[in-house]
């Protein structure tokens, strides 16, 4: 089980099993929405309980995505594919150890350009 909130603790989740190793995403809207670029977990709908919804706002930021974030302190802690058996946490949410490492970077094609991608890790265009 694994334990995430936002940073007011409105807004907080479980995780069921173990989180998948994450990815770290760098289109320009998660580091719009983030500020830099996050990393997501992707985790089976029914292995992801939320808990208080009265915070949790949902921006859809495309016909097939809709993304999770707290109304009070503006946390974003959601990336749910709406057509798809998953959706992604932050790991940044995430409290503790998360038993799982970063396995890969994406949409590197729109990466900023005032930092470079040096772990080694693959790195895909799009």
């Amino acid at each position: 089980m694994h334990k995430g909130s936002c940073l007011c603790g409105a807004v907080t989740f479980e995780v069921a099993g173990d989180l998948s190793p994450p990815e770290a995403c760098h289109c320009s809207m998660c580091r719009k929405l983030s500020g830099h670029f996050p990393a997501w977990s992707d985790v089976p709908k029914d292995r992801l309980t939320i808990h208080g919804t009265e915070a949790l706002r949902w921006y859809r930021s495309s016909d097939k995505v809709r993304r999770g974030f707290c109304s009070i302190c503006g946390a974003q802690l959601f990336f749910d594919a709406l057509r798809q058996g998953w959706t992604s946490v932050g790991m940044g949410a995430v409290e503790g150890a998360t038993g799982t490492q970063l396995h890969r970077h994406i949409y590197v094609a729109d990466k900023g350009d005032y930092y470079d991608i040096t772990d080694g890790l693959p790195q895909n265009a799009q």
